[in-house]
């Protein structure tokens, strides 16, 4: 994903059950006051969720995120940002995914619940 990739995204496990990445905080990634911006941190959820939901793929099939809602709980001023995926419903048409965000302590950062639609030919 290069626009992940661009970021700095880094992928530390990745598996059908679960998929862990991280971004650290940087400056230009950052709002106003040193606060990690809301687009990257939903952007590492995305990347992560779209993992997750491409490991789950039946062969040949390809994916598009159809729906995906964050919930931020504290904002991140350093350190890095760990996101873990997990399905949390593969079917024949969609599959979802729950991703938590987690601060480098474990602390929960947000939440986000992903849908991805299933592309076959």
């Amino acid at each position: 994903m290069p626009f992940a990739e661009s970021l700095g995204v880094r992928i530390s496990a990745a598996s059908p059950q679960e998929v862990r990445t991280e971004l650290d905080w940087a400056p230009q990634h950052c709002t106003a006051g040193g606060v990690l911006h809301g687009g990257a941190v939903m952007t590492l959820a995305d990347a992560t969720g779209a993992i997750c939901a491409h490991l789950n793929l039946p062969d040949g099939a390809g994916t598009a995120t159809t729906e995906s809602k964050t919930n931020f709980f504290r904002a991140l001023r350093e350190g890095t940002l760990h996101a873990v995926s997990r399905p949390l419903h593969v079917g024949r048409t969609a599959i979802t995914v729950q991703t938590e965000l987690l601060d480098t302590t474990g602390r929960r950062i947000g939440h986000t619940t992903q849908t991805q639609a299933v592309l076959t030919a």
